[in-house]
């Protein structure tokens, strides 16, 4: 099938064509975590590029539980004209819009001043990098409780707001992927032990979600194909998952890979190893998509137009596209045109991993701030300048975050 082949979902919706501009955490919220100018100049470059399904990154459903100080918080109907705001400009060129709803768990940074949930006390090993994250605290029935009604109301809110559907983070590593993984969590009540106890959390909420929203609202999960650390959340785990989210009323599966510990979503896995340059997840997410009854996306390092075909003729429904559009936001439309565009950034190979990480994110988020600027993204910064840079930004966020918070 054609990359540019329109895709009908589940619940009767249509996505224009089969390539997603996937999520990246932009921290690009104003003071009060509400959506900003900068965040509506970096859609409207999205929106023009003609990619079919645009999906947010992480918007939080607890103030106090963030990914980055800079997060896009969605808790509440305070802020909710921005966000009719934000749903506009998304969609205003003809594409699917769809927020990104999350909760971090344990990947909480210390420097914010709040206490990190994840359904046990097993703390980020990432080094001389652990300081830098909260220790965590097992969730209670009641934690676990509100945190499945939070996802549930910001579905909700965010319907309200126009946008035309939702995704479930539940890979990465964050909280619903710490549920998953028997690593992370160490629970003996019905919320861990076998797989069908650890993948409660994801089911209830997926459901809790449904329930919030109109049947025409588009409901999907991100979920780890791997976790790609010895002993965790594997490929059979992902399947039997699969095969329980097709009983719920999903409207698309993404399948990504790894964690802050495992970055396999920046190509690299646990043990160091360099994974495949492009489309790192396909062979694994090729064969899981034969035991899913909704469209399966795969995400992870594409950025050339062949690759894309390549996905689709192994029976993935979509691609999505990440750092190569913050490298190039109208990639989609120049494929279109018959340009043979393959936007890329500089590897980064330094030895301490979890810092090359840090830099490849800092690179990533360079091109996302110039662009909410309305400038032309320049790829070939000098990492270790884009890292300081997003240091020093991240300080001050954090400084106006605690403020906000009373810390």
């Amino acid at each position: 099938m054609s990359p540019f082949q329109a895709l009908n979902l589940p619940n009767g919706q249509t996505v224009g064509n089969r390539i997603a501009k996937a999520a990246m955490e932009e921290n690009l919220a104003d003071t009060g975590q509400a959506p900003s100018g900068a965040l509506f100049q970096l859609y409207q470059a999205w929106a023009e590029g003609e990619a079919g399904l645009l999906l947010t990154g992480n918007v939080m459903i607890d103030r106090r539980a963030m990914t980055g100080p800079g997060g896009v918080v969605l808790e509440d109907e305070r802020d909710l004209q921005r966000f009719r705001q934000w749903a506009t400009i998304g969609r205003s060129g003809g594409a699917q819009f769809w927020m990104q709803l999350n909760h971090p768990g344990r990947q909480t940074m210390a420097n914010l001043g709040q206490q990190a949930w994840a359904p046990s006390a097993v703390a980020l090993d990432l080094g001389a990098f652990s300081k830098m994250f909260a220790e965590p605290k097992p969730m209670s029935e009641d934690d676990i409780a509100e945190v499945i009604a939070r996802f549930a109301t910001s579905a909700a809110l965010a319907e309200k707001a126009g946008f035309t559907g939702v995704q479930v983070h539940a890979a990465h590593g964050y909280l619903i992927s710490q549920f998953l993984s028997p690593l992370t969590n160490h629970r003996t009540d019905r919320w861990g032990g076998s797989l069908e106890n650890r993948a409660r959390l994801l089911l209830d909420v997926v459901r809790a979600v449904r329930r919030a929203v109109s049947p025409q609202f588009c409901v999907s999960v991100k979920l780890n194909s791997a976790d790609f650390q010895r002993g965790g959340f594997d490929a059979d785990d992902a399947r039997q998952v699969i095969v329980w989210l097709n009983e719920q009323c999903i409207d698309l599966l993404e399948l990504s890979g790894g964690s802050y510990e495992a970055p396999a979503m920046q190509g690299e896995a646990r043990d160091g190893r360099t994974l495949a340059r492009e489309a790192y997840f396909l062979e694994m997410a090729a064969e899981l998509a034969s035991v899913a009854h909704m469209p399966v996306m795969v995400t992870g390092g594409i950025r050339r137009l062949a690759i894309v075909q390549q996905v689709l003729d192994s029976g993935i429904a979509m691609a999505g596209i990440g750092t190569a559009l913050a490298v190039e936001p109208q990639l989609v439309k120049h494929w279109r045109e018959g340009r043979n565009s393959h936007p890329q950034l500089p590897p980064i190979l330094w030895k301490r991993k979890p810092l090359a990480a840090l830099a490849n994110m800092a690179v990533v988020k360079f091109q996302l701030h110039r662009l909410s600027r309305g400038r032309k993204p320049r790829p070939q910064v000098w990492a270790v300048w884009a890292l300081i840079l997003d240091r020093l930004y991240i300080g001050r966020r954090t400084r106006q975050y605690r403020q906000a918070m009373g810390k």
